[in-house]
């Protein structure tokens, strides 16, 4: 009964704090390819909203590289770092600015210029 009450518990596969502290850092920053990826999935889910497609519009949530600094957004109020969180808040700003401006350059040069029901 012992060993069968052992695969419940949660204390065995217990991550160490400052891993899991070092991996959400690391994935704060926008810079490279996560920058990319965010410039692609605009397109994706302006694509979506042009043709009224919900699951274009779905995808591209998923693609979107937006979870880093949400998370670390959490991640530094939760442990009080300042820095993770001006760091964290910083980029979900540059994200948001990329993103509005992606947008904007695709709006402007698609053809499709008719407003649909939603």
């Amino acid at each position: 009964m012992n060993n069968f009450l052992d695969n419940f518990r949660i204390n065995n596969e217990k991550e160490n704090h400052q891993t899991v502290i070092d991996s959400i850092e690391k994935g704060v920053v926008f810079k490279g390819t996560n920058l990319w990826i965010l410039v692609f999935a605009i397109f994706i889910a302006s694509l979506g909203l042009n043709v009224n497609s919900t699951a274009v519009i779905i995808g591209a949530m998923l693609i979107s590289p937006l979870m880093g600094p949400i998370m670390g957004l959490g991640l530094g109020m939760g442990i009080n770092d300042l820095a993770l969180l001006r760091k964290s808040l910083f980029n979900y700003l540059l994200a948001a600015v990329v993103g509005l401006t992606t947008s904007t350059i695709f709006f402007l040069i698609s053809p499709i210029s008719d407003a649909h029901s939603e």
